[in-house]
């Protein structure tokens, strides 16, 4: 009788485990092409990522996903995938993606002419002011989700905008350039426009260098920082977590859910 009890109380104890673990929230965690995955959205909530990122084109005044004019259709608008099933998670949360209170980030990079599109955008996103962080008589006021602009960015547009909802996402080269970080929250930039290691073998200590004074720059603004098209590997994602990288790309969810929780182990 006391060995069974022992045997329920592991397993017992191995589910809270494991349930446990599903629960960290990885704020590193972005889901580029989260789209691509065969339940958009859901998988990377289920991963508990912080940040997704979703290509639209604006046609016939609806937003459509994808990453190409071939890969659109008419259902698949960004309202449906990913505003609204956000909006409902928020206002079902206590004004939260997820019930530890941290703001969740959608990155909408748009494929369409940046200035037209926004001008649309910036309308659509008025339905979802209740959830959506944004100026507020001329004061930023933090909700449930940063919105920030990627692709072709209407910055100027973005910039005189007093009614907006919406970031920017930067570029390496706006280091320095004394914009609020509300208006620019994220520095992100293309890995291989800027380093050549590929994740075969160790980083040269003048890549890793360059690497960390990178974050310690976007830091010292208040801003945190991502590279897209990073080598899915585990040693490029060893060296962005250690270096600070404060999001990191993937379209290998599970893969890198499961790294960052086995390193964070250590």
């Amino acid at each position: 009788m006391v060995i069974k009890i022992n045997i329920l109380f592991f397993l017992f104890s191995s589910v809270l485990v494991s349930a446990s673990e599903k629960k960290i929230l990885l704020q590193q965690g972005h889901a580029h092409n989260d789209y691509y995955h065969e339940r958009p959205l859901e998988d990377a909530l289920e991963c508990f990522f912080c940040s997704v990122e979703v290509d639209v084109f604006l046609r016939d005044g609806k937003f459509l996903v994808g990453h190409d004019k071939s890969e659109l259709k008419k259902e698949k608008t960004i309202e449906k995938l990913y505003l609204d099933p956000l909006k409902k998670r928020v206002l079902q949360g206590g004004g939260y993606v997820y019930e530890e209170n941290v703001s969740f980030t959608l990155f909408i990079d748009i494929k369409s002419e940046g200035k037209s599109a926004y001008g649309e955008l910036s309308k659509l996103l008025k339905n979802y002011d209740d959830v959506l962080s944004g100026m507020v008589n001329g004061v930023w006021k933090k909700r449930g989700i940063d919105v920030v602009i990627s692709g072709n960015r209407a910055k100027e547009m973005i910039s005189e905008d007093l009614t907006r909802s919406v970031g920017i996402d930067g570029r390496i080269s706006d280091f320095g350039s004394m914009l609020p970080t509300h208006l620019m929250p994220i520095i992100s930039d293309r890995w291989s426009s800027h380093f050549e290691w590929r994740g075969e073998g160790s980083i040269s200590k003048e890549e890793k260098n360059k690497l960390r004074d990178m974050v310690k720059k976007a830091h010292h603004e208040g801003r945190r920082i991502r590279f897209w098209a990073t080598p899915e590997k585990k040693s490029v994602w060893t060296e962005l977590v250690d270096s600070g990288v404060d999001l990191i790309n993937t379209d290998d969810l599970k893969g890198l859910s499961k790294f960052i929780r086995d390193y964070s182990k250590k």
